[in-house]
């Protein structure tokens, strides 16, 4: 059975309504497994993509909305463009392949219903595209197209809560209301109140603070009318304070090294997602046992689901927002490499710009009320780059609890919270400027493993291993020649190259089917308790 018929896709504001979209659709009017990608073995498909119109029937159940409801229609992601309809009705128009969006169909609907997508994906670098490509190879990857993130359903009453924004802070959490209901009643360990604004401040004694080895969630529940939600949130503080003349980063006022690993949010048999929404669950606990408290969501915006299993098991979130404009290899690679790296990128096209910037503030908003998430990264290593400085002030705006790596690798410009660099294929010491001191990228060491990989004969990555004992060595060896100097020199974070091998690119520390670990899980969960030990020192 597809899993993600019976999976709530939206874990922060949860109710007892809904009903799936996902299973069998069609798709040029053949078979497809929604919500899988067509060019995935997943979805089953076997057709052209050269036009992608979708359609599905479905009769809601006698009982699943009443005349004081209204119905909402619910897309996780379709990319890149899509017209929606209903019984021959247009809908909506939605542009971006990496964010989610709604509308209400209560006046559309019939006993048995006719929902059409016509989406459109040439793969245009104006719109955010991450790690695509129509020819993959190395680091770029298989294209995804049209619906890739479930379709579902659900009915509350009109006076209902529409949204609902969290913001959490040490000992207080700050909720924001979406309804055209004027009282909320909020319910929560023994806590019960009712307000009668949307901006609620709910200040809490004693209270259970959310750490990467304690990753407490509150639950609690609003009530408004005959409409009632779940959800949750955590108490935390993100914080920035100068010791021994360098930026070091705390998390409720403790010092902790930020030390995690890319995600770059592929899988073997569904590309752009996971068979079971699980699978993520197991991810955050396979780094976990390595000793590992971060993941870099690499250019992508997952579904709900990945970022909630990182909130309940207390895994630091960085997350990328998703590039748009032509990749320049000699620009963009060459020239970098070979230490060209203060070249400045002004605003070369104002609209693909403006999207991007727009995109960009829409993913703060969707994701903001995760705990996990302690920053952004806006620029990687130049893809698209223009104006950072801007960007980053502008976007710094409206989530300044976070911290923003405004250019990831390269091209630095003024305004940023890191100095981030990317460093393979050799160790180099770092030292700390006036900006928290972030090795954003770094490993990637390839070691191949036969009857695992995606395709025989590819092996892309930084440097080769032939062994279990030779890779774990390889990350010990830039431990101690890299990263342990440089944590004395003010480092507070690093990011390996990476959670699993991706398609071609086999430098990660499981296999694309998550079925091998290639290293040594007891040497390198020393080795990364080390580090946390070491850093908490320096910060003394």
């Amino acid at each position: 059975m597809n899993k993600y018929e019976t999976y709530y896709p939206r874990p922060l504001l949860k109710r007892d309504s809904f009903f799936s979209l996902c299973g069998n659709w069609k798709l040029n009017g053949k078979d497809i497994e929604i919500p899988f990608p067509p060019q995935c073995d997943l979805s089953g498909y076997e057709g052209d993509l050269s036009v992608l119109d979708y359609e599905k029937t479905f009769t809601l159940p006698d009982n699943f909305y009443s005349s004081d409801d209204k119905v909402i229609l619910h897309f996780g992601a379709v990319d890149q463009l899509c017209d929606v309809y209903l019984n021959d009705k247009f809908l909506i128009h939605h542009e971006g392949g990496y964010l989610p969006f709604s509308i209400d169909i209560t006046a559309l609907l019939k006993k048995e219903n006719r929902l059409e997508v016509k989406a459109k994906d040439d793969l245009d670098l104006f719109y955010p595209y991450g790690k695509q490509c129509k020819e993959p190879k190395g680091m770029w990857y298989t294209p995804v197209s049209g619906i890739w993130q479930p379709v579902w359903l659900e009915a509350y009453d009109k006076e209902g809560i529409d949204d609902l924004k969290i913001e959490s802070h040490k000992d207080h959490v700050d909720l924001h209301i979406v309804s055209d209901s004027q009282s909320f009643k909020i319910i929560f360990e023994g806590f019960e109140e009712t307000y009668k604004e949307k901006d609620i401040t709910i200040r809490v004694n004693d209270p259970h603070l959310w750490d990467v080895n304690d990753p407490y969630l509150y639950h609690f529940t609003i009530e408004t009318g005959k409409d009632r939600i779940s959800s949750y949130f955590a108490l935390r503080q993100i914080k920035v304070d100068y010791v021994g003349g360098y930026k070091r980063f705390y998390l409720n006022d403790k010092p902790l090294f930020i030390n995690g690993l890319l995600d770059q949010g592929y899988f073997k048999t569904g590309i752009f997602l996971p068979e079971d929404p699980v699978e993520y669950e197991m991810d955050v606990l396979n780094i976990k046992e390595l000793g590992f408290n971060c993941l870099r969501k690499h250019i992508k915006v997952e579904p709900e689901a990945f970022y909630y299993y990182c909130d309940l098991h207390g895994i630091l979130v960085i997350q990328d927002m998703v590039n748009s404009g032509p990749y320049r290899f000699f620009r963009d690679t060459i020239l970098p490499t070979i230490g060209f790296t203060k070249i400045r990128c002004p605003i070369e096209n104002q609209k693909r710009y403006d999207f991007f910037l727009q995109h960009s503030s829409d993913t703060i908003e969707h994701l903001r009320s995760h705990p996990c998430i302690i920053g952004y990264t806006i620029y990687n290593e130049g893809w698209g780059q223009q104006d950072a400085s801007q960007t980053y002030e502008i976007l710094k705006a409206k989530d300044p609890h976070r911290l923003f790596d405004t250019t990831s690798g390269w091209f630095f410009d003024d305004k940023s919270d890191f100095d981030s660099y990317h460093i393979y294929f050799r160790n180099k010491v770092l030292k700390g400027k006036d900006k928290l001191l972030f090795l954003s990228e770094c490993g990637g060491f390839i070691r191949e493993i036969a009857g695992h990989k995606n395709k025989e004969g590819s092996a892309w990555g930084y440097g080769q291993a032939n062994s279990e004992a030779q890779l774990t060595e390889k990350i010990l060896e830039m431990h101690e020649k890299m990263v342990i100097p440089s944590i004395r020199n003010g480092l507070c974070a690093v990011i390996m190259t990476q959670i699993s091998d991706v398609e071609g690119e086999i430098n990660g520390l499981y296999t694309y089917d998550r079925q091998i670990c290639k290293v040594d899980k007891e040497k390198l969960l020393q080795a990364n308790q080390r580090l946390q030990e070491l850093y908490k020192n320096e910060c003394l």
